[in-house]
């Protein structure tokens, strides 16, 4: 289950809901772990690959590549920038902020509803209202309420 909480606007004065995750993250051991559970292969070596391929892919995203993975989207190099009102001040090193990385998801169309499907997004999601009272993180798992985490939906 995925949780929401009511947040206010003070500038446009409306209520909407905000997405917010619970816990603490999900790290690289217990995604290796998941994914090892679910194939024949161990969790080291799924560690292994899972600890290369941020290197593998910020290598080919330096040389201006975007990287796909299959199934869950496109990677990419993206600035954050300040701007100057004149070509003739423009300077790359000094108007860059920061570089970031750039993520889409990757978006079906199916022919059956013609509605577009994102992937890491479940068909069954259920959202509910977040109540600390109801959602305190397991005690073993050392949770708070600023990250990912609580019950494992892989297990």
């Amino acid at each position: 289950m995925a949780f929401y909480k009511k947040a206010y606007n003070k500038k446009t004065e409306v209520y909407y809901p905000r997405a917010i995750t619970i816990g603490t993250a999900i790290n690289t051991d217990q995604i290796a772990e998941a994914l090892a559970d679910r194939s024949t292969v161990t969790k080291t070596d799924v560690k292994a690959v899972l600890t290369e391929m941020a290197d593998v892919m910020s290598q080919y995203m330096a040389q201006g590549k975007s990287v796909k993975l299959e199934g869950l989207g496109s990677f990419r190099l993206g600035l954050n920038t300040k701007g100057v009102k004149n070509e003739e001040d423009f300077d790359f090193q000094t108007q860059l902020q920061r570089v970031k990385v750039n993520f889409t998801p990757e978006t079906t169309y199916p022919a059956s509803t013609g509605a577009a499907t994102r992937s890491m997004v479940s068909k069954s999601l259920e959202w509910i209202e977040y109540d600390k009272a109801l959602t305190t993180p397991d005690s073993s798992e050392g949770g708070t309420s600023s990250g990912g985490g609580g019950e494992d939906p892989l297990g």
